[in-house]
């Protein structure tokens, strides 16, 4: 009946043919790389756990009841099993930690690649192919800068030439990851990340977001190509015969929600599109986050602000005097100015109702005078 049942069994342990283990296979250098190390360290911990899980089974069948093994009540302590016990483990953590040590260094995705495989280092001829990732929801953007086209949930590169992904996100934090090629890297709004890879066999492998995002997260797959330079060519070409522009406003309705969205071509798009994407000001009445940091790191639109800025101490006499705006102490960024509101009424001077109550003159200042550096709706 056992030897029946077994026979059972096979055909539901052939469905397993169709797994496809592809982390144990990988078509790029950087995920073989990484796949080795994952078997490595796996050996590494197996030195230890196969022979405590076989001296597990081989004392319960020793000292089981009814057996001859010898009875040792007051037995306490063996150097021998004592150095084994903590000598192996710790001969195991020297190794795992030295490996690591080194692997984390060499597989750091921000590090450019110096080799397309083993023992082929990169050609010093060679140019990285750039592509800017954008996690949508629920799809991914790609854009080929030195090429002019963009696309959706489909994604291409040559075999053997290094790719430099630059990877940010329009809403919620994502994860952009293409087993075959290498490890998965976050994709976060306002933020960039970087990943440096590499495909060795042409080839569709499938890429995918590992990061929960929200309702269409499970069908924010895309396919990833690996083609020769002829076929990548051709690949490019049909990009640019087939699509459309992608305008700002085309790119508005694109950031909007939508699942299982099938591959779209653009066969041009702004160049400063995934950089405003990046700094979050597609909508231009936005400001860009740099030149918000810009602002910050002048502390509050520096000289060209110097009238938006007042001192801390703005309920002492030296405040009422027109020289104390100009002192050098700390000071705070109370409001902006614009041609249509010279003096930054708009949003209110803490405490102040006029530009006399400032002591600024009454007429209004010229943006010749004073620059305009921000615009006051989004500060």
């Amino acid at each position: 009946m056992s030897r029946f049942r077994a026979l059972l069994v096979l055909p539901v342990l052939s469905l397993l043919g169709g797994c496809n283990l592809v982390i144990l296979d990988p078509a790029g250098d950087m995920a073989m790389q990484q796949r080795d190390l994952i078997v490595l360290a796996t050996v590494l911990m197996l030195v230890i756990v196969l022979p405590v899980m076989a001296l597990t089974v081989w004392f319960a069948w020793r000292y089981r009841k009814g057996n001859d093994a010898p009875y040792e009540p007051d037995w306490d302590h063996s150097m021998k099993i004592e150095l084994v016990v903590w000598a192996a483990p710790l001969a195991i953590i020297i190794a795992l930690g030295s490996v690591t040590w080194v692997a984390t260094h060499m597989l750091d995705p921000y590090r450019p690649l110096d080799r397309i495989a083993a023992g082929k280092p990169v050609p010093e001829e060679s140019r990285p192919l750039e592509v800017e990732v954008v996690a949508l929801d629920w799809k991914w953007l790609f854009f080929y800068p030195e090429y002019g086209v963009a696309t959706v949930n489909e994604l291409a590169a040559p075999v053997d030439r290094p790719i430099t992904f630059r990877i940010t996100a329009s809403s919620v934090m994502n994860s952009f990851f293409i087993p075959a090629l290498a490890g998965q890297i976050y994709a976060m709004p306002g933020m960039e990340t970087k990943l440096h890879a590499v495909v060795n066999r042409a080839g569709v492998y499938d890429g995918l977001s590992a990061n929960y995002s929200g309702a269409g997260f499970s069908g924010m797959r895309f396919k990833f190509h690996g083609m020769s330079d002829e076929a990548f060519a051709d690949w490019i070409a049909n990009v640019r015969e087939k699509g459309s522009d992608l305008t700002r406003p085309v790119y508005e309705q694109l950031e909007r929600p939508s699942e299982n969205v099938a591959p779209i071509y653009y066969a041009g798009f702004p160049d400063d599109l995934y950089n405003r994407i990046l700094n979050m000001c597609v909508d231009p009445a936005k400001m860009c986050m740099g030149e918000m940091m810009a602002i910050d790191r002048e502390g509050g639109l520096g000289l060209a602000g110097i009238h938006n800025v007042l001192p801390h101490d703005k309920g002492s006499a030296d405040a009422e005097k027109p020289s104390a705006i100009l002192a050098p102490r700390p000071g705070y960024l109370a409001s902006l100015c614009t041609d249509d509101d010279p003096f930054g009424l708009t949003a209110g001077f803490a405490g102040s109702a006029s530009p006399e109550a400032l002591n600024l003159p009454a007429t209004p200042i010229s943006a010749n005078s004073v620059p305009v550096t921000a615009k006051p709706a989004n500060i």
